[in-house]
């Protein structure tokens, strides 16, 4: 066995133990894991059961409110004493009706969440191409008054070096430019419709905003080379107040319980179909990491807190209440870790967002998981994005953890819209999840030392710079620093 770094093995194994004993505690302890998950993992059989018994898990609909429910039972059934519920009231946003005719023809179309209530909208349609701030800033006028047409991803034959821009985003610049409406492109094939958030807040947008089919965007785009077109857009949506809960499992921490490490992944989803894999796969991966735990009696050194997450698709409005309470209550400094699974599955590697005290403790402890199952390639990262619930996490500084996925490339033509249903899901790679997360959670929880700490104000700044969101974060409301 290679051996690994002392302060890794000291994060495993009992003190006072030799060398020795270490490693080959250290060995029996992930072969008992991996073994126990393999043989008993329910990650699988608990989303099949909620997709058929439930279905979508909208925030704030009844069918939310019974997945609410369905976890809060879990963690109490697997043994977990100190469940909760973590309660919010927010404006929620619901679907109503849609149409679309691009001159005079009927388009097959979905609106994008946040949407106005009520909209009728008609005016000539611009081609915006990848709908980023540079495509505006050539003709700052060229959509005042009239509806933008973007890609919702960047278009073959773009320049070299352009960073894409989120769906919510490429809206806020299209109001920001006069839009009056803004159609989105999917980039699936077979006309697969897109739906999610047009909102950088989470808030009612001005504008209407919906999602057409890649072929029916492609077509219009040559169209629009030629002559005119001029699109109706006519909805009717519902926002109202109501109340959502993040569901918390605590098992406390056996030595410094007072340090919290946070494992989440975003249990609500979309209403088009049953959101099997944006964010069943993940969330119910966090659920079944749960009870490893308990199933194997893991009692690590920091308390860890299983946190299903309400609201991220409607603007991580669950996670965003988690932290604010925690940045009220004076206890944000004791959250030393985010560990995010969101559309996460089969493992490979992980990414360590933050300033990095130790990179090699997460390379010793992907060279431990390889012990167990070569399938896991140890790929590392030091990296951050947006739009999940790791975001308010990280703004606060606290280091985050997710992993590298080895999916099906093709499930995620699927996502967010109204084929995601449970057929997509691999039990394998369900199970894997929770194998290899269980290990990273139990290491990062147990370790005598933290590879990463809180980044103060300054430093986050610079980490956010680094990653290129200081635009997306402006665009967004989220830039906590001078411009």
């Amino acid at each position: 066995m290679k051996k690994l770094s002392s302060l890794f093995l000291s994060a495993l194994f009992l003190t006072g133990c030799s060398e020795t004993k270490k490693e080959e505690t250290q060995a029996e302890l992930f072969a008992r894991i991996d073994t126990e998950i393999k043989q008993n993992s329910k990650g699988y059989s608990t989303l099949k059961e909620a997709t058929e018994t439930i279905g979508h898990r909208l925030t704030g609909s009844e069918n939310g409110a019974k997945a609410e429910e369905y976890t809060y039972n879990k963690f109490k059934e697997y043994g977990f004493e100190d469940v909760a519920y973590q309660t919010f009231e927010v404006e929620a946003w619901s679907r109503g009706e849609v149409s679309l005719k691009i001159n005079g023809a009927d388009v097959k179309v979905v609106t994008l969440g946040h949407s106005p209530i009520k909209a009728d909208v008609s005016g000539e349609i611009v081609d915006m191409g990848n709908g980023l701030e540079a495509d505006y800033t050539a003709n700052p006028d060229a959509v005042k008054g009239k509806i933008a047409l973007v890609y919702i991803n960047i278009l073959p034959n773009s320049p070299e070096g352009l960073t894409n821009l989120h769906r919510s985003e490429k809206t806020a610049l299209a109001i920001k430019y006069g839009a009056i409406g803004i159609i989105i492109i999917n980039q699936v094939d077979n006309g697969v419709l897109l739906t999610g958030t047009a909102s950088v807040t989470g808030e009612l947008i001005p504008i209407p905003a919906v999602c057409i089919g890649k072929e029916d965007g492609m077509a219009l785009k040559e169209t629009l080379k030629e002559s005119k077109a001029i699109a109706d857009i006519h909805m009717t949506n519902k926002s109202d107040m109501i109340k959502a809960r993040n569901v918390i499992a605590t098992l406390p921490g056996h030595e410094i319980p007072q340090e919290e490490i946070v494992l989440g992944g975003h249990l609500d989803s979309w209403d088009l179909a049953t959101g099997a894999i944006d964010n069943g796969i993940g969330s119910f991966a966090v659920l079944d990491i749960a009870r490893a735990f308990k199933a194997n009696n893991l009692q690590p050194k920091r308390t860890v807190k299983f946190v299903m997450f309400m609201g991220e698709e409607q603007g991580l409005l669950g996670s965003k209440h988690m932290v604010g309470e925690a940045v009220a209550n004076n206890t944000i400094d004791n959250i030393k870790y985010m560990m995010n699974l969101d559309m996460s599955g089969n493992p490979i590697g992980m990414n360590a967002g933050g300033k990095l005290d130790n990179e090699q403790f997460f390379k010793d402890l992907g060279v431990a998981i390889q012990q167990q199952d070569s399938i896991y390639q140890n790929k590392f990262s030091n990296r951050s994005g947006l739009h999940s619930d790791h975001q308010p996490f990280m703004l606060e500084g606290v280091p985050i953890l997710s992993v590298h996925s080895n999916l099906d490339r093709s499930i995620y033509g699927c996502y967010h819209s109204d084929c995601d249903d449970f057929n997509l899901v691999n039990k394998e790679h369900m199970t894997n999840t929770a194998r290899f997360g269980t290990m990273m959670l139990y290491a990062l929880a147990n370790a005598d030392t933290l590879p990463a700490t809180k980044m103060d104000s300054e430093t986050t700044k610079n980490f956010m710079i680094k990653n290129n969101l200081k635009e997306k974060l402006i665009i967004g409301g989220d830039w906590k620093w001078e411009k």
